[in-house]
């Protein structure tokens, strides 16, 4: 093996020994300290190498993994309740999926569809284009690597389509990381901090309540941009980042009215609430609405990085050949995944998270009158659920008591933790991830003056400020 040079951190190598996830052991079970002595020298290892722009949220270095249970490098056992940024929705290598990119990648690695007919290509632009509701009906699928590319696409077509300059985002949105996607994110100023000037011909509507909806007339067409010159609304149907924050009834068919009312496109960001999450296909199948462009990522691969924006065929129809494509996007194993994936979530997947979602939210919600004040909310929608905390050091100090614990949860928003698991979890796993996380927030009311789980997850780094990534 080759020497690192003297002071430098090196890799903690997994051992075969550790081949097996939980056999007769409960999960989770923790055999080490968390982080365990492999792990904190993996992350003096990563440190060292990675760039520090990654918003770790706490320490745990994970190498295996199957359904929910997650096993770490130095074999303690979580029930994963993040899912990868709720991306894992089919669980951790389920064998379906796994089974399909096996095959896929004995057959065929990568043949670029931009420039050649890859028939998996096609064939999961048809899938994932009869699963999603489209205004007008008739679709078509363009396929990219993530959410964010996808997002910038829906950007181009849209502008290119209706030949108009401007996109509506929402304050609280949160669409990705590269520049047209952060020039429309609005969750957190740090993340337009120091990239200025962003992309031009963005504004940001407030989001959520019908009564909302009259700024269209009474700030942006009246004062700031003439309807006829605005191409497109981009709305999450839930806010993901922002902190999982619901619409009010009316909103997004409001939405929808206003873009047919000006023949203004209707884009649903439906990267991290589609794919079965909230308990339908698509959340926006919620309120009844047909967006012309609809942005999958996340979910619809089972972790394979795959985006997709299905839109109306017109519009894909108006751009040319050579007006936008992708090297890697709609890679033959990444299409494998996706195609396994929407047969799993048609199979029983999307059922089941509804009714874990309604078992969630059963077990949840009793938080508040336990602890009045210290928990604010329980919103969501199927298995999206964010829990409002009354400070955001309190959102992370019951993440950091979580994870002690064996739960993997993340925070996002202000001051919120969001439970997103994979959309295979069972009743039983529910039933202990509310436990633990019942345990958590009474370990963090119950905490001193002297705050010991703050400082110990503050010693960990996992005390940040920042949210995790989408």
């Amino acid at each position: 093996m080759r020497q690192a040079a003297p002071g430098r951190a090196q890799r903690c190598r997994v051992t075969s020994a550790q081949n097996h996830l939980a056999g007769d052991r409960p999960v989770p079970d923790l055999v080490t300290e968390v982080p365990g002595p492999k792990a904190r020298a993996h992350v003096a290892y990563d440190e060292t190498w990675t760039s520090p722009s990654l918003p770790r949220a706490y320490p745990i270095v994970p190498v295996r993994g199957h359904g929910l249970t997650v096993e770490d490098i130095d074999g303690n056992l979580f029930l994963d309740f993040a899912a990868g940024i709720a991306v894992t929705s089919t669980g951790h290598s389920h064998p379906a999926v796994v089974g399909a990119i096996k095959e896929q990648a004995d057959a065929l690695i990568h043949f670029s569809a931009s420039d050649f007919y890859l028939p998996i290509y096609a064939e999961t632009c048809q899938r994932i284009a009869e699963i999603t509701p489209i205004a007008g009906g008739r679709a078509r699928t363009y396929l990219g690597n993530s959410g964010a590319e996808v997002v910038e696409a829906s950007m181009k077509l849209a502008r290119h389509a209706t030949k108009r300059p401007y996109i509506v985002a929402f304050l609280g949105a949160f669409h990705g990381r590269t520049y047209g996607a952060v020039s429309l994110t609005a969750s957190k100023a740090k993340y337009h901090a120091g990239f200025g000037p962003l992309l031009p011909g963005i504004f940001h509507a407030p989001f959520g309540r019908v009564q909302d909806l009259a700024w269209f007339d009474d700030v942006l067409f009246d004062k700031l941009a003439p309807a006829t010159e605005v191409a497109a609304i981009i709305v999450e149907p839930i806010q993901g980042e922002g902190g999982y924050i619901v619409p009010e009834d009316g909103f997004l068919q409001g939405l929808r009215a206003i873009c047919d009312k000006h023949g203004i496109l209707l884009i649903a960001d439906e990267i991290q609430t589609g794919a079965g999450r909230t308990g339908t296909m698509w959340a926006i199948d919620q309120w009844g609405v047909k967006p012309d462009i609809l942005l999958s990522a996340k979910g619809i691969a089972s972790g394979m990085p795959l985006g997709a924006m299905v839109a109306r065929a017109d519009l894909l129809e108006a751009w040319g050949v050579g007006a936008h494509g992708s090297t890697y996007g709609g890679n033959p194993v990444a299409c494998a995944a996706s195609l396994a994936t929407i047969d799993l979530l048609e199979g029983g997947l999307v059922a089941n998270a509804a009714a874990r979602g309604s078992q969630a939210t059963a077990g949840l919600e009793p938080l508040r009158d336990r602890y009045p004040g210290f928990v604010r909310d329980v919103r969501g929608r199927g298995l999206m659920l964010g829990v409002e905390f009354d400070t955001a050091e309190h959102a992370e100090e019951v993440q950091w008591a979580a994870f002690q614990r064996g739960l993997l949860v993340l925070e996002c928003g202000k001051s919120s933790v969001r439970m997103a698991p994979a959309l295979t979890v069972s009743e039983a796993e529910m039933e202990t991830a509310l436990r633990i996380f019942a345990e958590s927030v009474a370990a963090i009311v119950g905490e001193g003056s002297d705050r010991p789980i703050l400082h110990a997850a503050e010693a960990a780094h996992a005390m940040t400020g920042m949210e995790s990534s989408g």
